[in-house]
């Protein structure tokens, strides 16, 4: 498993953070997903063999939100 820190524009309020979860955690290969809405933030751990960061970014723009790796 790999572990990777996103930042995460857009969001605003706790209905933010729910739609970004659940984004995150319907992509093949995730095993948890933490948002923090203060911080801006999602931590996802996840299969690299079945996902990759690319596809986890997708998910989140495709939720309406911006996303970037913290380590990109």
């Amino acid at each position: 498993m790999t572990t990777t820190t996103l930042t995460i524009k857009g969001m605003s309020c706790g209905n933010c953070v729910r739609h970004v979860e659940s984004a995150l955690k319907k992509q093949n290969g995730v095993a948890a997903v933490t948002v923090d809405l203060a911080a801006g933030q999602a931590t996802v751990e996840f299969d690299p063999q079945a996902t990759n960061l690319n596809t986890l970014k997708q998910a989140v723009t495709d939720a309406g939100y911006e996303a970037t790796a913290n380590d990109e």
